[in-house]
């Protein structure tokens, strides 16, 4: 973490690039899927609720781009697809986890926030 205030605006501008491509919520699932085995892309669909054939897809490749994800073409018919982690995307599997496990223990303090946030927002227009 910055130390100050001006090293924080620094660092805004070094890391924002980076974390626009793997802090999206669909990057974070897809890379947290494949930590622990390749999948097809008809498997990622099933297991990533809500996302789209589009999303995925555009997903996936912008994962391969970044080195995170590897692709590859498996000789069935009809020919399929299997996406890895790579050890680059592997690395993130510790941040991710921190995260998850962040998100189920303040997750219901985060929804009784909203909860008091929207309620104080109706009694105003009230």
């Amino acid at each position: 973490m910055p130390a100050n205030s001006d090293e924080a605006l620094v660092n805004v501008y070094q890391t924002r690039p980076i974390l626009d491509q793997i802090a999206n919520k669909w990057s974070i699932l897809i890379l947290t899927v494949l930590c622990y085995r390749p999948a097809r892309f008809n498997e990622l669909m099933r297991r990533l609720d809500g996302i789209t054939h589009k999303a995925l897809a555009d997903a996936l490749k912008r994962l391969e781009r970044n080195g995170l994800v590897n692709r590859r073409i498996l000789a069935t018919t009809p020919i399929g697809v299997e996406y890895s982690i790579t050890p680059l995307g592997n690395s993130l599997k510790g941040p991710f986890e921190a995260l998850y496990d962040w998100a189920t223990t303040h997750g219901p303090a985060l929804s009784e926030a909203q909860r008091q946030y929207d309620d104080a927002i109706e009694a105003v227009k009230e």
